[in-house]
């Protein structure tokens, strides 16, 4: 039996962690739905009638501070369109080689110009020190999908190549710059790679890739949407799921996105 080729997409996730898909893969009109639902999420209204799950930032707080918002696609119709775009799907189903994926968490990122006195950046760490939620040996990745044009000077993502090797180490934080706290393991090193992004551009990564961003100096806001997926090799903690894992059972909240 002749073994399936890899494509160089899959390559590159397995090798370094993650995969930056450079060009736009979702269409403009797509996007701009996007782009008006998130506004609209930020303002409080919802077209589904149906709120946000409780989130760092809600609607009233600063709007200099980065903006972050718990499973936006409950609350705005065309968001959900966006997340559960059957391209993404095929292009993460392609870098896994899964024959099942779905989205099981969503989170609205929001990152205005820099303010000298606000702090937008996100600091490094990885993903799956905050998913406990899920077995050992899950496998847990995210899309991040820019809605704006990520360039250089917007704050964009940076990735750590090889540190999903690492294993968990349980460093780093979310909100707080604490890379220099960071233990690299004996015999790897620190590089960085950035994921500059056209608007409907993504990045896939694996939940034990460092990654993080600095501030937004450019003069619009920085727009994305975190999109948290498994494959079929993966399990919840609980039954029935709890936390983060919860919704995962209703399709109106976590579609499945690819299967075959």
């Amino acid at each position: 039996m002749t073994t399936p080729t890899k494509s160089s997409s899959r390559l590159q996730y397995e090798n370094d962690g993650f995969y930056i898909h450079a060009d736009s893969l979702l269409p403009e009109a797509t996007v701009n739905a996007a782009v008006a639902g998130m506004d609209a999420v930020r303002a409080g209204e919802y077209d589904t009638g149906v709120p946000p799950q409780p989130s760092p930032w809600n609607p009233g707080d600063d709007p200099g501070k980065l903006c972050k918002i718990e499973m936006p696609q409950l609350a705005n119709r065309a968001i959900m369109d966006l997340i559960s775009h059957p391209a993404l799907g095929a292009l993460a189903a392609e870098i896994t080689g899964a024959s099942m994926v779905q989205v099981w968490w969503v989170q609205l990122l929001y990152k205005p110009p820099v303010d000298e006195n606000k702090n937008t950046i996100v600091g490094y760490h990885q993903d799956r020190q905050y998913w406990n939620v899920w077995d050992d040996g899950s496998e847990l990745f995210t899309a991040w999908v820019a809605l704006s044009d990520v360039r250089e000077e917007s704050g964009p993502m940076n990735f750590v190549p090889g540190s999903h090797r690492w294993g968990l180490l349980n460093q780093g934080d979310f909100f707080q710059d604490k890379k220099g706290e960071i233990q690299v393991p004996e015999g790897e090193e620190w590089n960085e790679v950035t994921a500059v992004l056209p608007p409907g551009g993504v990045s896939f990564h694996h939940c034990l890739t460092f990654h993080g961003s600095g501030p937004n100096y450019s003069s619009e806001p920085r727009r994305s949407f975190a999109i948290h997926m498994r494959t079929d090799k993966s399990k919840p903690r609980h039954d029935p799921p709890e936390g983060l894992s919860r919704f995962i059972h209703d399709p109106a909240y976590c579609p499945i996105i690819f299967e075959k």
